[in-house]
């Protein structure tokens, strides 16, 4: 086994020799022999245990075993306590992403503490096979049955090349001792379900089973490359600024691909974005969720924001007659100037006679009811209908702000002021705002 895994080391590019690796050894029969392996093949390892602390005095023990083991073969050990239930129930998420987030976060801690080229982690062949199991009942895309990387930044898996039997026999072999976590033989877990039922009925239709899903893995591998190669560019042809091209979107080899791509990393289910998918053709104003984002349907466009930090509603900002700049929740740059005044004719420019004015100004999001003189008309008109008219879409009209002076709108922000409050030839000083593009 020393050779294969040497040879795996090498063909990937996991390890310089003698170089320093941080170790993280739970105590158990792979993480023992990945130990043992790579202390035996030069390396200068130093073992870094976690103590989640989830299976009460079984992790105690744990903890106590490999503090004994690294004493007794003089090897670095550095651990650490984590309240694994608290930080999950904290961060609203699973037990197994919560262990998962504080185990990866500390080792990268340790690795620079040490100066280490990398983190090794013991998963081997038998556990590649499970997540593309794994991933394959969930729903996934095509990288998702490509298996588990040899290498993801600084985390490297030199056992990747070898099968749970090799690694038991070893074990026995080199007569290294180990702990049992008695969790995994609870199938209420997927992957232990898959492990201990789903994965001995597979080996009954076919013995070789697990190699012959980690040839097709790693045949899906090399072909992801080419793949997310042409995805990459087609995503930078459609996806831009926040909002997908609809048109350039159809004309791709494969719709559902890019949007899937696009989506899934923010969220989104595979149900969903088969509904988003049949969406295109849809009327304006479709929303489709994710946790955090949403992603709206309008006439070209679909496009993306956040669903959470938004500000609709009714935040209020005052503006009197020393107001100079505001950054939040827009950037505007105010001043006051006496007549005559050179007038911009750019809609990010308000000029209004100041004497019509009524201080302090407010401003705020619009609101339904919401009415007003557009510039150069003599009639009054919803703000609504004027949207409509101008074809804002859903995420436009959320994002518009209206300037008033008392409770008569004086300016839809950025888009059209209202004749009420104009400038004439009776006008002394003009009041002016111009809003700063974001950088």
């Amino acid at each position: 086994m020393i050779d294969t895994v040497r040879r795996f080391i090498e063909k990937e590019k996991l390890l310089t020799p003698n170089t320093t690796v941080v170790v993280g050894l739970s105590g158990g029969i792979d993480s023992m022999v990945l130990l043992d392996l790579l202390t035996l093949l030069g390396y200068q390892c130093v073992a870094a245990h976690c103590n989640f602390h989830l299976r009460g005095e079984e992790s105690d023990r744990d903890a106590g075993f490999v503090k004994k083991w690294c004493k007794s073969i003089d090897i670095p050990l550095t651990s650490v306590d984590f309240n694994t239930t608290q930080y999950a129930a904290d961060r609203k998420i699973s037990i197994e992403m919560a262990a998962r987030e504080l185990r990866y976060d500390w080792f990268e801690i340790v690795r620079r503490q040490y100066g280490a080229e990398a983190v090794a982690v013991a998963h081997h062949k038998d556990d590649s096979v499970e997540t593309v199991l794994l991933n394959l009942i969930r729903g996934t895309g095509i990288k998702g049955l490509t298996g588990i990387m040899p290498k993801n930044r600084h985390v490297i898996r030199p056992l990747l090349c070898v099968t749970r039997a090799g690694i038991e026999e070893y074990i026995t072999e080199r007569d290294i001792p180990y702990v049992f976590d008695s969790s995994n033989d609870d199938d209420v877990f997927l992957r232990n379900s898959l492990r201990l039922n789903i994965i001995p009925q597979l080996e009954k239709l076919n013995p070789s089973v697990k190699e012959a899903v980690c040839r097709t893995s790693q045949n899906l591998a090399e072909a992801e490359k080419i793949y997310s190669a042409s995805i990459g560019e087609a995503i930078k042809n459609v996806f831009r600024d926040g909002k997908i091209d609809i048109r350039k979107l159809r004309e791709t080899a494969s719709p559902r691909s890019l949007l899937f791509e696009i989506l899934s990393p923010l969220g989104f289910g595979p149900s969903v974005i088969e509904d988003i998918y049949l969406g295109m053709e849809s009327s304006s104003g479709k929303v489709f969720y994710s946790k955090s984002y949403r992603l709206i349907k309008d006439r070209d466009f679909f496009i993306l924001d956040r669903t959470t930090g938004n500000t609709a509603g009714e935040e209020l900002i005052y503006i009197d007659l020393k107001t100079e700049e505001i950054t939040e929740p827009l950037h505007l740059m105010i001043r006051r100037e006496k007549m005559p005044v050179a007038i911009e004719k750019n809609r990010y420019f308000l000029y209004a006679d100041s004497g019509r004015l009524t201080f302090p100004l407010k401003l705020r999001r619009w609101k339904e009811g919401d009415w007003f003189i557009p510039f150069g008309m003599k009639g009054r008109k919803k703000v609504s209908d004027y949207f409509t008219d101008r074809k804002y879409s859903l995420k436009a009209k959320e994002d518009a702000w209206i300037l008033l002076s008392g409770d008569e709108i004086v300016w839809i922000v950025g888009e059209r002021t209202d004749d009420r409050f104009k400038i004439t030839a009776e006008s002394i000083d003009v009041f002016i705002v111009e809003v700063i593009a974001n950088e």
